[in-house]
C-alpha cells in the first residue's frame, strides 16, 4: 500500500487544475521569492528545460509541492503531451520522474487531461516559507517500504500526557487514521478516467469508463470525489457539453450545450458547487453540481462567448467575467445571471477579433482592488472593478507592451506572467513579467526560448514558472536554488 502525507496542513493550494483553482482565477496568491521587487533585480532566469521526445501539445503542468515519499521531500509537475503521453517531472532537479504511454484510440488524438483533486472553496492566501507556505518544517522520519510505495511519519510536537485509560480504550486510541494516497487524475482519449499514484504513475485501481471515445475534452477537474469535464466533437466522437462522473457510485451525468463550450478551462465552479459555463452560442449557464440541471442562464445578445468564465469575490458578491467575440467583457452576478441584462459590459472593440479565445485571470491587490486580465490579439489588457451608482463596473486599467498572440496570462504574487506565443522558428515565444498594477515590464526571457508556444499555457508554484513549447520542451523559470 502506498501512503504519503504533506509537510504542512496550512500550505497554500498548489496549481492543481486548469486555471489553478476551481474558480479558474490563474492566480498564485503568495510566493516566497517571486514579487514585483525581486523581478527588478538580477537572478530570475531559466532554471532548466526538458525535451519530451518532440512531443506536441504539452499541457500546462499541474503541480504538487512538498510531497513526501520514500525518497523524502519532492516537488513534482504532471503534464500530458499529444497521443496520450503522461509525464511526471521533478521540478527541483528538472528531470523526468516517470512517464506513461496510454494507447490513443485515433491518430492525432489531442493531449490527455491531467488534474489533481481540488476544493470548490476560494483559496486562502498564506504567506511565509517556500511557495508562500509555512515552510517545510522539521525533517520527516522515514518508514520506507518497497520502491514507489514509501510511507512516512511526520514528527509530532510534544503534548501533555493523556490520562490513564482502560486497555481497550487505549488500543482504540492507538489506531490512527491512514491518510489517503496522493493521486493524479488522467482523462485519456479513450474516454477513461485513470487514478494514478503520484510517486510512480501506477494505476490506483481500474480505469473508469466515462466519456465517448475520441471526444475532445478539456477543463478536467475533480471536486468532492466528482470529476467534471467539457467536451466537443473530436476524432469522430463526442458532442458539445459538460460531463460528470461520481467516483464513488460511478454515476455519469451530462448536459448538452447549444454551442461549443467556450474557452480552454471549461466550467468555473463556485464554493457552493454550482458550475458556470460559457458557450459559443452566447449563453452563460449555471448548472447544479453532479446532476447538471440548469439553475439560471444569461444570454449575450447576438454574440458568442470566447473565454472560459472566471469567478471571483467582490465585496459580498461572487462575480463572473467572460469575453465575447465583439471584444466586450461581460460582468455578471453569480447569484442572479440576469437573463439578458448583465451587471455591466464594456463597449465593443473596434477590432471584432480583439480577444484571443482562451481564459482570463483575476487577482486582488493589497489595497483591495479587484482586477481582471485578458489576452487580445497583440497585448494583455487589464480592467479593475469599481462601483458606479452603487453597482460594480469594469474600468480600463492598463495595456501591456506589444506581444504576438499572447497566451492567457497568470498572476503570481503581484506579478503578471504572459507569453508572446511566437510564430514557429522565425519568431519563438518570449516570457514576460509585468507589474500587475501598472502593466510595466519587469523582465523578459529574451532569446532563451527557441520555439513557439501556441496552444499551450503557463502554470506556476513553488517559486517557479512552467511553459511547454511546440517542439516538446518544458521550460522552468525561477531563482537559483540549492540542490
Amino acid at each position: 500500500m502506498m501512503c504519503c502525507v504533506l509537510a504542512s496542513a496550512q500550505r497554500p493550494a498548489d496549481w492543481a487544475t486548469s486555471g489553478s483553482d476551481a474558480q479558474r482565477s490563474s492566480w498564485v496568491r503568495a510566493d516566497a521569492k517571486i514579487s514585483k521587487d525581486s523581478l527588478q533585480k538580477p537572478g530570475f532566469q531559466l532554471s532548466w528545460k526538458v525535451k519530451l521526445n518532440n512531443e506536441p501539445q504539452l499541457t500546462p503542468p499541474v503541480l504538487l509541492d512538498r510531497y513526501i515519499g520514500y525518497r523524502g521531500f519532492r516537488s513534482l509537475a504532471f503534464l500530458a503531451a499529444g497521443s496520450d503521453h503522461i509525464y511526471a517531472i521533478d521540478t527541483d532537479l528538472g528531470r523526468i520522474e516517470w512517464q506513461k504511454h496510454l494507447s490513443p484510440t485515433c491518430a492525432g488524438a489531442s493531449a490527455a487531461n491531467v488534474t489533481r483533486a481540488t476544493s470548490a472553496s476560494f483559496p486562502a492566501a498564506v504567506v511565509g516559507g517556500r511557495g508562500g507556505g509555512t515552510g517545510r518544517g522539521g525533517p520527516a522520519k522515514s518508514s520506507v517500504g518497497q520502491p514507489g510505495y514509501g510511507a512516512i511519519t511526520v514528527p509530532q510536537t510534544s503534548a501533555p500526557a493523556a490520562p490513564a485509560q482502560p486497555a481497550a480504550a487505549a488500543r482504540r486510541a492507538a489506531v490512527r487514521p491512514i491518510r489517503a494516497p496522493e493521486l493524479v487524475y488522467v482523462l485519456s482519449s479513450d474516454g477513461m478516467l485513470r487514478r494514478m499514484y503520484v510517486s510512480n504513475g501506477a494505476d490506483a485501481d481500474a480505469p473508469l469508463p466515462w466519456l465517448p471515445a475520441n471526444a475532445a475534452a478539456h477543463g478536467l477537474i475533480v471536486i468532492d470525489n466528482v470529476a467534471y469535464a467539457a467536451t466537443g466533437p473530436g476524432c469522430g466522437g463526442g458532442a458539445h457539453g459538460i460531463w460528470t462522473l461520481d467516483l464513488s457510485s460511478r454515476q455519469v451525468s451530462s448536459w448538452k450545450s447549444s454551442g461549443a463550450i467556450a474557452g480552454s478551462n471549461g466550467a468555473a465552479i463556485a464554493p457552493d458547487g454550482t458550475l458556470y459555463v460559457a458557450t459559443g452560442a452566447g449563453e452563460m449557464v449555471a448548472l447544479e453540481p453532479a446532476t447538471l440541471k440548469v439553475k439560471d442562464s444569461y444570454r449575450a445578445w447576438k454574440q458568442d462567448f470566447t473565454s472560459s468564465p472566471v469567478l471571483f469575490q467582490y465585496k459580498r458578491k461572487n462575480l463572473i467575467a467572460a469575453t465575447t467575440r465583439d471584444g466586450r467583457m461581460h460582468l455578471l452576478d453569480s447569484a442572479a445571471l440576469g437573463g439578458e441584462t448583465p451587471l455591466y459590459k464594456t463597449p465593443p472593440s473596434a477590432n471584432a477579433a480583439d480577444f484571443v479565445p482562451g481564459a482570463l485571470a483575476s487577482w486582488q491587490d493589497d489595497g483591495g482592488t479587484r482586477w481582471v486580465l485578458a489576452s487580445t490579439a497583440g497585448a494583455i489588457v487589464a480592467w479593475k472593478i469599481v462601483d458606479q451608482a452603487g453597482a460594480p463596473t469594469l474600468q480600463p486599467g492598463w495595456v501591456s507592451r506589444d506581444m504576438v498572440s499572447p497566451l492567457p496570462p497568470i498572476v503570481m504574487n503581484g506579478v503578471v506572467f504572459a507569453v508572446s506565443s511566437g510564430a514557429q522558428r522565425s519568431s519563438p515565444a518570449v516570457l514576460y513579467a509585468l507589474d500587475a498594477a501598472t502593466g510595466k515590464e519587469l523582465w523578459n526571457s529574451g532569446k532563451t526560448i527557441t520555439s513557439s508556444a501556441r496552444g499551450g499555457g503557463l502554470s506556476a508554484g513553488g517559486s517557479q514558472l512552467f511553459l511547454g513549447t511546440n517542439d516538446g520542451t518544458l521550460y522552468a523559470f525561477g531563482f537559483p536554488i540549492e540542490h
